[in-house]
């Protein structure tokens, strides 16, 4: 199999979680995936791939810069990258030719697109898979000449042109098998929480990796109200625990005990995300399927610049279905407050929530998506 999808997370996990899925679906039948990953030198992927142990190929990628005047779509920088994609396309296709691959997979960023279209060129199978309600810009080019087309959501369905619907299906987006194996006693444990009230209910805020500045100062201000209703913890990202460390110096000692502060979750968060009773998180699409998956209530708050708006179309598809709150446009300390307090006053709605935020997830989605990825290639081979 070729692998091809990156540039951010969202795209490279997913990816990343199908692969082992299909090594271990292989070796439970004595047999054995040979794969490579062909993504952007200095990436996320490439980092993935190397401390895996995926062998790994470069091409010349190009990125759409896009932007609501379609005048600013010429820019020089848009029409520089551009040039870049028949460069990448050609050095895709002397890959897979070479290679000589079953099926390839892609699943998105600006990168899967060269790679995509090579295997088309080199009538190879090509799945594509779309982690977000809508589908992103590359897979929008990629699905007219994919072998078959796998969503994370049935709404998606309803939004593909008519002509793609039958060479599409629901597996939902694959979220690390790790992420499902939490232990809320070992969070309390591993990461010394001795103030925490265990009659009080636990808000996990984050803003991704490197945290996000609109997330952490709603929350900072209002840090003291939420430490009289619950237990808090707050992965603000590494640049920016000083700053909020200066800001929570005058809590209470009792407060204080109930918060912790970290710039970073690494092995942890799973216990982390098996404590929380309400996240309080951006809406990126891996987040919307482990919290789907896990059953968690959530206030979701969509970064306004992410690619083609998707983080406001997923926190908007949870919360019509009362699967999550959706705090959009300008939001202030008042409106967060607003939002949580409810969920934590009220274990009753907060349960509700969790519940249809369940009713969502699909944790065999790796599954899934290594079934369709295995048909296409089998049908290939007869």
């Amino acid at each position: 199999m070729v692998v091809t999808g990156g540039g951010t997370g969202g795209h490279t996990y997913p990816a990343l979680t199908t692969v082992r899925t299909l090594q271990a679906r292989l070796a439970a039948t004595g047999g054995m995936l040979d794969v490579l990953w062909v993504g952007a030198a200095d990436s996320l992927e490439s980092r993935v791939a190397a401390s895996e142990g995926i062998a790994f190929e470069t091409v010349a990628t190009g990125k759409i810069r896009r932007a609501a005047n379609p005048l600013k779509l010429a820019s020089p920088a848009n029409v520089r990258d551009m040039g870049r994609v028949p460069l990448g396309v050609a050095q895709a296709r002397s890959i897979i030719a070479g290679y000589g691959p079953d099926v390839v997979l892609a699943t998105g960023g600006y990168v899967a697109v060269p790679v995509g279209l090579a295997a088309r060129m080199c009538r190879r199978p090509l799945v594509v898979h779309e982690q977000t309600v809508r589908l992103g810009l590359a897979n929008k080019t990629l699905a007219r000449v994919a072998a078959r087309v796998a969503v994370s959501s049935q709404s998606t369905l309803e939004l593909l042109p008519p002509g793609l619907r039958a060479a599409a299906v629901v597996t939902g987006n694959p979220v690390r098998p790790e992420v499902l194996t939490g232990d809320s006693h070992r969070a309390v444990e591993m990461l010394d929480l001795r103030g925490f009230d265990p009659r009080r209910p636990t808000v996990y805020v984050t803003g991704g990796a490197q945290g996000s500045q609109q997330i952490n100062t709603l929350v900072a201000e209002i840090l003291p109200w939420l430490l009289q209703q619950a237990n808090v913890i707050h992965q603000c990202g590494p640049g920016n625990v000083d700053t909020l460390r200066r800001r929570t110096a005058q809590l209470s000692a009792e407060a204080a005990g109930r918060y912790f502060l970290a710039g970073f979750m690494g092995p942890e968060l799973p216990d982390v995300l098996a404590l929380a009773d309400v996240v309080i998180s951006r809406s990126g699409a891996g987040t919307i399927a482990e919290l789907t998956v896990l059953g968690k209530a959530a206030v979701l708050i969509p970064l306004a610049s992410s690619a083609g708006n998707e983080q406001a179309h997923n926190a908007q598809h949870l919360a019509a279905t009362g699967a999550a709150v959706a705090l959009m446009g300008e939001v202030s300390a008042a409106d967060l407050q607003a939002a949580v307090a409810p969920l934590l006053t009220d274990p009753g709605r907060r349960a509700a929530m969790a519940a249809r935020a369940r009713d969502h997830g699909r944790p065999d989605a790796a599954e899934r998506l290594a079934d369709i990825v295995l048909t296409a290639a089998r049908t290939a081979l007869d």
